[in-house]
């Protein structure tokens, strides 16, 4: 809350940005052998590196690491629109061309907009941990849920859930058609090593399965 502000400010953001973006592909770029040749990684981006012409530095990496742009994933807030609508929409157009997915992180705790998902090229839509901790067969949460995931799936995006901490907010989002999911019901943060140890074996749909 006070680290990332200040970072953009003073625009330390966009050398931190690209630092996390390298150490992402260089991770991946290992767990595509290790673990499995789709493996992608999410990266978050600030607003403030889309000033800088973030994709020529990002395509670029992945291009001297060898690395496929489906393996990285971009995840970008509603702050983004903000600023220069050509400008945003020319750098994610730069993203689907090398085959980089674009995620629209914490939707509908902002100013969300139905023209963003018309104009942007997003590939998927992350409901805010805020609709899923208190999720139950009778709350609203799950009505607006089931809403944002129809909405998404009539434009052809894919809905990722923050958040999940129990079996049964899980299986309430996989009754309404939810596609992935994230949270501590399925691990904490951990360290790549001890992820490598947990998770480079035969692979499971965690969603879909018990």
């Amino acid at each position: 809350a006070e680290f990332i502000p200040l970072a953009e400010e003073t625009r330390l953001i966009v050398d931190i940005g690209d630092w996390v973006f390298r150490q992402a592909t260089d991770q991946v770029k290992k767990w595509k052998t290790t673990i499995c040749d789709d493996f992608q990684i999410s990266v978050n981006t600030s607003p403030v590196q889309f000033e800088s012409r973030i994709e020529d530095t990002f395509n670029r990496y992945l291009r001297d690491k060898s690395v496929d742009g489906r393996n990285i994933g971009i995840e970008i807030t509603e702050n983004l629109f903000m600023t220069s609508h050509d400008q945003v929409l020319d750098t994610l157009l730069n993203f689907r061309d090398a085959g980089i997915q674009v995620s629209l992180d914490d939707f509908g705790t902002g100013y969300s907009s139905l023209s963003y998902l018309k104009k942007f090229d997003i590939d998927y839509l992350k409901i805010d941990r805020s609709f899923v901790q208190n999720l139950s067969e009778d709350s609203d949460d799950l009505v607006l849920c089931a809403a944002i995931i129809m909405m998404a799936h009539k434009l052809g995006i894919k809905v990722i859930a923050e958040g999940i901490e129990t079996e049964d907010q899980r299986d309430l989002l996989l009754s309404i058609d939810c596609d992935f999911g994230q949270g501590y019901y399925f691990s904490p943060p951990i360290p790549a090593v001890d992820f490598e140890q947990k998770y480079a074996g035969p692979q499971i749909n965690l969603m879909n399965t018990d």
